[in-house]
């Protein structure tokens, strides 16, 4: 830290967040920042480009589902894109990618989930604002590979068939030890089918940047600033070749907090202003990638609950059945409706 000039500065731990990173909040004299500690040791390594399906499988969970580690240098080398295209990423002030460690700017509390609601903010407004920056970030041009300060250096990679399959399956995987529903061959087999389905759907739909976790507890309001940078940015360096719905199903389909219909719409609205895409088409990709995305989330949630007996997580999943259900009503994914009705029809009722 001693390049920053926050080598004596006094340090304040931060409650954890899921991932594996750390940080310290540094405060010296009137000073600010933020310490991020991310060793390569906490995580298995990432997908190296080019690996063949076989080879990721050996590798891990990071090279088949995740793509990236929470490396420093995928931190600083994507806040350095989102910079140079006129957003807000916290700046970055010194980084030793090869240690783990970077100091950054502190942007404050004001994340969205706090200042919506209690915090008196509107939430529309700010759903709104919050697509504008997507709208920008997916017209944006990305190189395939993003180079950061102090020597970062980090790829963006497609989010493939094989990151997809994995990432569904977590779905039947897993559902079965926190639900009352059975997973038997005959319904494998079937299950294999619709995801296979959903992954052609998924990797027919054009490309974008993809920030990827996008929601409501990594944005942060900063009025002072003006326009798109009022929207503050974190947890992005897992950023890949995506999907723009992708982004939005994080957006929108928030597993922490309900998002109103009316915000749901007129962040929506927003984007298609700012892009001009079709609506038809912006909405079959979000049935698409959303239903993916909630399905995965759930069988998130479960092996959280059966695995490592973090009973909390189930409190979410409510929502995130009800996420599910909405999307299944696109008449694109009859296929797949009818398969979760098959093994979990009460929890859509439920849901509904």
């Amino acid at each position: 830290m001693a390049e920053t000039g926050f080598a004596g500065a006094e340090r304040t731990p931060l409650a954890g967040d899921a991932s594996t990173r750390r940080y310290e909040r540094l405060k010296l004299g009137d000073r600010r920042a933020m310490l991020m500690d991310a060793p390569r040791s906490n995580e298995s390594a990432p997908c190296p480009p080019g690996a063949t399906p076989a080879e990721r499988r050996a590798m891990g969970w990071n090279a088949t589902s995740r793509l990236a580690a929470s490396r420093v240098e995928a931190f600083v080398a994507v806040a350095k894109h989102l910079e140079d295209i006129g957003l807000s990423p916290p700046r970055i002030y010194g980084a030793d990618c090869d240690a783990g460690y970077a100091v950054i700017e502190d942007l404050g509390d004001s994340l969205y989930a706090h200042v919506i609601g209690d915090g008196g903010q509107d939430e529309i407004a700010l759903y709104e604002e919050a697509a504008r920056v997507l709208a920008h970030v997916h017209q944006a041009p990305a190189p395939s590979r993003l180079e950061g300060t102090g020597g970062a250096s980090w790829p963006v990679q497609d989010y493939d068939a094989l990151a997809l399959e994995v990432n569904a399956d977590l779905f039947v995987d897993w559902l079965p030890r926190a639900a009352d529903v059975d997973i038997d061959d005959a319904a494998r087999a079937r299950w294999e089918k619709v995801r296979d389905s959903l992954i052609v759907k998924a990797l027919g739909f054009p490309r974008a940047f993809t920030i990827r976790d996008y929601h409501a507890e990594n944005l942060l309001w900063l009025p002072e600033r003006d326009g798109l940078q009022r929207v503050g940015l974190l947890d992005f360096q897992d950023a890949v070749r995506g999907w723009r719905a992708w982004d939005f199903a994080m957006l929108l389909h928030d597993a922490r907090r309900d998002v109103s219909y009316p915000a749901h719409e007129a962040a929506i609205r927003a984007y298609l202003d700012a892009t001009g895409a079709s609506e038809a088409e912006f909405q079959r990709e979000l049935a698409v990638l959303g239903a993916i995305n909630a399905m995965r989330i759930l069988g998130i949630f479960s092996r959280l609950a059966g695995r490592d007996g973090k009973q909390r997580y189930l409190a979410f999943m409510p929502r995130e059945w009800g996420h599910l259900a909405r999307t299944l009503e696109h008449p694109s994914l009859s296929e797949a409706k009818a398969f979760v009705e098959s093994v979990a029809r009460p929890y859509l009722e439920q849901a509904a």
